[in-house]
């Protein structure tokens, strides 16, 4: 029980966090941290120059609300992934100091949170070598655990 209040506080956290975060970019761009570091500010402008870091905020405000709102928390999970691994990257090497470090940690420490409960959804990830379905059904009964029709 105390792990379910963890994982839906650290879900609206989270889920707050990265709203804010996306949202910052289109309503307050003046505020929005290039970082402290030669290389983090280089990494920062080159994705504001390249246009992708629109889309990357486009895309942290997707997730901010799904997280919010508690759905499709396995594909906001799967998205959430290469974005953390660059943030993280950019926390921890790029533009190193003690709040960076503090928030690659809880970007860590709240994705393995948000990740737990719905671990069962990606072990079938992890198969070696499965066996391809090639027929035209959806197979969400055998996803979702139930039986294949």
């Amino acid at each position: 029980m105390v792990f379910k209040w963890t994982y839906h506080a650290s879900r609206v956290v989270f889920g707050s966090w990265w709203l804010f975060s996306g949202l910052m970019h289109f309503l307050w761009p003046d505020i929005q941290p290039l970082g402290d570091e030669p290389a983090a500010i280089a990494f920062t402008k080159a994705l504001m120059a390249s246009g992708l870091f629109d889309w990357i905020k486009v895309i942290e405000v997707v997730l901010g609300v799904t997280m919010l709102l508690n759905r499709a928390i396995p594909l906001t999970i799967l998205a959430l992934v290469p974005l953390n691994i660059v943030i993280i990257y950019w926390n921890f090497v790029l533009d190193t100091g003690a709040v960076e470090w503090t928030f690659g940690a809880l970007s860590i420490v709240f994705n393995a949170i948000l990740v737990w409960p719905w671990r069962r959804y990606f072990w079938p990830l992890f198969v070696w070598r499965g066996v391809p379905d090639y027929t035209l059904e959806p197979g969400f009964a055998e996803a979702a655990g139930g039986p294949r029709t």
